[in-house]
């Protein structure tokens, strides 16, 4: 299974080891499911993992990307014409879009309304593990 992860979905699969975001983490850890990703994907898990405010090991940072990297799909993104309420979240449904992604998954379903979903699957964690 295909996949894309919306950076609020790994944010809170590592600061909480239990719930639905962990689960997709430790998924894509035992690598159940493939990452579909981009360098704008990369580049703004590395921007906001890094951030003071959670506190993450910088080296944990790096071994999770590469990781990710390493066993994950890299997806030339065809542009979309499409208006998001977030457009910084755009990305990640080119990728899911141009990628043959089963699903998009997301803390914020709200930013991608279905007018604008190009046929992606958008879930919450909760709908993903439930769909699992």
């Amino acid at each position: 299974m295909r996949i894309v992860v919306d950076t609020n979905v790994l944010v809170s699969g590592i600061l909480s080891p239990d719930g639905p975001p962990a689960s997709i983490l430790r998924i894509l850890l035992n690598e159940d499911a493939t990452l579909c990703f981009d360098e704008r994907i990369l580049a703004e898990y590395v921007d906001v993992l890094t951030r003071g405010k959670f506190g993450f090991d910088p080296e944990f940072v790096d071994d999770l990307i590469s990781f990710l990297e390493r066993t994950g799909v890299p997806v030339i993104a065809n542009p979309l014409s499409v208006v998001l309420p977030d457009m910084a979240d755009k990305m990640f449904l080119e990728v899911a879009a141009s990628g043959d992604a089963d699903h998009l998954i997301t803390g914020n379903l709200k930013h991608f309304p279905e007018t604008a979903r190009r046929n992606v699957s958008v879930v919450s964690p909760r709908e993903f593990l439930d769909r699992w």
